[in-house]
Parts: structure tokens; C-alpha cells; sequence
């Protein structure tokens, strides 16, 4: 669950602290007070688009960061399969910092990370509504993998899915194959040409740098003859005045004195131990002085016509030898399969119906575990649907079958969430019977029901009371205080009805400090819980009346089982 969050120069907050526990946390507050700040903060920690527009005015960074304990198994399965260890109490922080050159950095427990794998674990970790999440409801291809969670099918439609690849990289293979004798004809012509192309170059691996270093040596020639010429004379090439000269020379004025002073023995010893280590280096000196090929002019041009020759390969078939060569290689694969098609279409034939009965096989028993499903599934839905208020609703999940032509990466089904919420209506897709406050209710709905089967240790609910106020507010703030027995929920709301129900009641507002606007947070106590509750209630003033319901509600709360 989400234990602290830490935002700092984000938006109009400058530092804000915030300790949350278990249950069912309550976030209310005026409009504009910073609610949306603190859901795009948790939002950049779960991977959100960083915007260098949301760095508070005059500063050069903002950052969040969050501690996130009683993680979840899939949360530490993603965890361990990044190489990322819990620390000691079993807890996980993740920080992100956002800079005015738009520029984010994120790491998780001090180690930094990609965005790509902070969104794969955020999404363990935080289940986030807000109004747009809630659009997900109408979009149909959704359906199906909401189904699936529902009926704990990921692993079946993973082993589905691996089949159904299979069967589209044969069928795209045979495509290749099957495609008209002189488009195949001319497919193999310009395969032909393409290798033929390269090999009549015959390049090698790395021999373009081999080739480019040699032609740097040939042009400075003359400096490296002079040079090298020099120190073989100074080494050894010199009768007299060489340097193996002296070293011999002083050796053997060294042996007379070794019966006298001992340690000379050891310094000659060292003295012949230089004179070959220096030898060795001579005659090395003296190969490159001696290495003449021919003709320098002729000899680069020859290189420098086989360079020409590589970067004509390059533009065409890759930036480097080893791309060219690559290429040359898939291509002779290729041409391999064309110039075999006739029995290799029969194998493909042979595999594609085999992989084809396969993956049939699986998506109809996908698809009867899906039936089975959805018939739950509409079930519990309508009884929670029901119990907010929607007294004529009927909701149900209907799964088709496309048929043996109609496979997909999902299988064979499509999937339909279709609802009438008035007697006498024909159910209809979502999109064109539900109202806004219908919509959050068949939202929190499906939400109450995945629960049962929820990844995430935390859900967040942004006004999840739209287009619905007094009774069924009340029966949904009911049911969140329900969905928190078993998971972390943190309801952001502008309902009495929801807040009342919470276990703790968090309070956003603006506070003036040093002549700057800034958004503060606190936890609120009985008494501040009535004067919010109040707040929510009232117009332009608080009556007594209304601190009277504010009461009413959180004694409401605490007989109601």
C-alpha cells in the first residue's frame, strides 16, 4: 500500500508530507486547492508523462517521491525479475524528479530505472481512477482482457497467444511464398543481383578499418621510414656510439670488479637483461623500416578503390561491413526459401493446419470459460448496480464467437458490455445509455467485483461520486469502505455523504506563506471532520443545521454494520 508520499515544487505545492494507512482514506478540499497536483504526483510516480509545466514558478526542479509497503506478489515479481531487492522492512521507494529543461530521472530504492520499467511495476503497485479512466468503459477493446481478469485467464490466453504467433509467422511466411510467379521471379532477380553485388566485392569483417589504417601508414611513409631509421641506428645500426654498443661495452667493464665488489655482478646481470630486451625492440623498429610494399601512389590507390567499393555497399546494404554482410546473409535465406518454395510451402501447409486445429483448440475453451464467466461476472455487477440505485438496470457481458476465421492475439471472442438502465429499454452498449453518474457507478461496479481477484494493494478513486449526490453517494461511499477490508482506498471527493465514511479524512487547502501561494494538507480530527463535512454541505455560510447533518453522517457511520 502507499505509506508516505513527499511532493516538493510541484505546481502550488511547494513541500507537502503526507502519511497515509490502511482502509479508507477521504481527500476533500475546495476546487483548485491542489487535489489534481497530488493525483499527477502519484501519476509521475507510476511512469506519467513528466511536463517541465508543472514545476512550481521560479524554481528548477520539483520532485515526488513515495514509500509503498505490503507490496503484492506480482509488485515483487516485477521487483526481483529487475534486479531490484526490497529494503529491510519489505518496502519499496520510488522517486522522480522533473527539471525545467523537461528533462525526468526516476529511480527505485536508489537505483535508477527506466520510465518503461517504473510504469511495469507502478501498475502492481497503484490502481488510479479518475473521470477518464472511467471512458475505458466504453471502449469495447477493453472488454475482453476485463473479462479475462475477472476470470484469472492470463495464463491461458499467454499459452493461446504463444500458438496464435506461430500460426501468423507461418501464415506470413506463406504469404511471401504464395505471392505471384512473377513477383517471386522477380524477387528472386533481385536477390541474385544483391549477392552476387556483394560478393563480387568480397568484403571482410573489419577490413574496411584494417584498410583504413594501412593507406594512413603508406602516406606518412617516409616520416615513419626517417623516424624508425633514426632510432635502429641509435638502438644497434651503429658500430660505435650505438646503444648495445655501451651496454656491451659496460658489461664488460663491470666483470673485472666482480670478485672485488659483489654487487656488480647483479648490476651486469641487469645490464645484458637490457641489452637483448632492447635488441628485441630494435629489430622491431627495424621491420617497420624495412616494410616496403611497392609503389605508395599504386598501392593507395588500391585501397582507396576498395574503400570506394565498401561505401557503395554500405549506402545500399547496411552502415558497416558487418551490416553488409548481415544483409547478404538474409538475403541468400531468402532466396533459399523461394528457390525451394514448392516444398516449402508444403511443410508451411502442413504446420500452418496443425498450429491452426491448435489454436482453435485452445480459443474455444477460452471461449467456454469466458461464457461461464461473463455469466457471473453481469451477475455480481447488476447486484451491486442494484444496491446504488439503478433499480430497472439490466447489465450484461455478452462473448461471441468470430469463428475459426476470426482468431486474433485474444482468441475468438468478442466481448460486450451492454446495459438498459429504464424499464422497457433494449440493452445497449454503454456508450449510448449510460449518463455520467451511471457510468461511475458501473465503474465502481466492476471495480468492487475485479477486486476479488486485484493485483494492486492500493486503488484511488477521483471523484468517483460524478452526477450522483444524497442516497447514492451514501451507498457509494458504503461500498469503498467495503472494497478498503481488503485493499488500500484513497477516494478524492467532493461528497459529504462518501467522506463521512471514511476511516481518515485528509483535508487539501491554500495557505499564503511569505507572499506566495501554497497548498497544505492535514489529517482532520472529529471536530474538523464536521466543520469540512459542514463545508461540503453548506452554500455561502455554515449553519448550525448543517454541522447538525455533518454529525448525523459520522454518527451514521459508526452504528451502520
Amino acid at each position: 500500500m502507499l505509506s508516505s508520499l513527499y511532493i516538493e515544487n510541484i505546481a502550488v505545492i511547494r513541500r507537502l508530507s503526507l502519511d497515509l494507512t490502511a482502509g479508507f482514506t477521504a481527500v476533500t478540499g475546495e476546487t483548485g486547492a491542489g487535489k489534481s497536483v497530488i493525483l499527477e504526483c502519484i501519476k509521475l510516480l507510476l511512469g506519467g508523462k513528466a511536463d517541465r509545466e508543472l514545476i512550481r514558478y521560479g524554481e528548477e526542479a520539483g520532485s515526488v517521491s513515495a514509500v509503498f509497503g505490503t507490496l503484492g506478489v506480482a509488485a515483487e515479481k516485477a521487483l526481483a525479475a529487475s534486479g531490484i531487492e526490497l529494503d529491510d522492512d519489505g518496502c519499496v521507494q520510488i522517486r522522480r524528479t522533473v527539471s525545467s529543461d523537461g528533462k525526468s530521472r526516476a529511480w527505485i530504492n536508489g537505483q535508477p530505472v527506466s520510465l518503461s520499467l517504473l510504469r511495469d511495476v507502478g501498475r502492481y503497485l497503484v490502481d488510479l481512477h479518475g473521470q477518464n479512466e472511467n471512458l475505458t468503459l466504453l471502449d469495447e477493446k477493453t472488454y475482453v482482457a476485463t473479462l479475462d481478469g475477472y476470470a484469472a485467464l492470463q495464463g491461458k490466453v499467454a499459452a493461446y497467444r504463444e500458438v496464435y504467433q506461430k500460426l501468423e509467422e507461418v501464415r506470413r511466411r506463406l504469404s511471401e511464398l504464395d505471392r505471384g510467379e512473377a513477383e517471386r521471379l522477380r524477387t528472386v532477380e533481385m536477390l541474385r543481383y544483391q549477392i552476387a553485388d556483394i560478393d563480387a566485392v568480397d568484403p571482410k569483417p573489419g577490413e574496411d578499418v584494417t584498410l583504413e589504417e594501412k593507406e594512413k601508414k603508406i602516406k606518412n611513409r617516409e616520416k615513419i621510414s626517417r623516424q624508425t631509421s633514426f632510432v635502429y641506428r641509435a638502438l644497434k645500426g651503429a658500430e660505435r656510439g650505438s646503444v648495445l654498443f655501451l651496454l656491451d661495452k659496460s658489461a664488460q667493464a663491470l666483470e673485472p670488479l666482480s670478485s672485488l665488489v659483489p654487487e656488480v655482478a647483479a648490476i651486469a646481470e641487469e645490464l645484458t637483461d637490457c641489452r637483448y630486451r632492447i635488441e628485441d625492440a630494435a629489430e622491431r623498429v627495424y621491420d617497420l623500416t624495412d616494410a616496403d610494399e611497392g609503389d605508395p601512389t599504386a598501392l593507395i590507390d588500391k585501397i582507396e578503390g576498395r574503400l570506394d567499393a565498401f561505401s557503395k555497399l554500405k549506402k545500399k546494404y547496411g552502415g558497416t561491413i558487418e551490416e553488409v554482410l548481415r544483409f547478404r546473409d538474409e538475403a541468400k535465406a531468402r532466396l533459399a526459401d523461394l528457390d525451394a518454395s514448392d516444398d516449402t510451402v508444403i511443410e508451411l501447409r502442413e504446420s500452418e493446419k496443425a498450429l491452426l486445429s491448435d489454436a482453435r483448440k485452445q480459443a474455444l475453451a477460452l471461449h467456454g470459460e469466458r461464457k461461464s464467466a461473463a455469466k457471473e461476472l453481469e451477475k455480481k455487477i447488476t447486484e451491486i448496480l442494484l444496491y446504488l440505485d439503478m433499480p430497472k438496470v439490466v447489465f450484461r457481458v455478452e462473448v461471441s464467437d468470430r469463428g475459426e476465421t476470426g482468431l486474433k492475439a485474444d482468441g475468438c471472442d468478442d466481448v460486450s458490455f451492454v446495459m438498459s438502465a429504464n424499464a422497457g429499454d433494449e440493452p445497449r452498449p454503454l456508450s449510448l445509455v449510460a449518463s455520467g453518474g451511471e457510468l461511475a457507478r458501473t465503474f465502481l461496479a466492476l471495480k468492487c467485483v475485479l477486486s476479488e481477484r486485484a493485483l494492486t494493494p492500493t486503488m484511488i478513486f477521483d471523484e468517483i461520486d460524478t452526477g450522483v449526490s444524497g442516497r447514492t453517494a451514501r451507498k457509494i461511499g458504503y461500498k469503498l469502505a467495503e472494497l478498503s477490508k481488503g485493499t488500500q482506498v484513497i477516494a478524492v471527493t467532493h461528497s459529504a455523504q462518501i467522506a463521512s465514511l471514511s476511516d481518515t479524512h485528509l483535508l487539501i487547502y491554500k495557505e499564503e506563506k511569505d507572499g506566495k501561494t501554497e497548498t497544505a494538507l492535514k489529517t482532520l480530527d472529529r471536530d474538523g471532520r464536521i466543520g469540512e463535512l459542514s463545508r461540503i454541505l453548506g452554500g455561502l455560510t455554515v449553519t448550525e443545521a448543517q454541522r447538525n447533518a455533518a454529525r448525523d453522517m459520522l454518527e451514521g457511520k459508526e452504528t451502520d454494520t
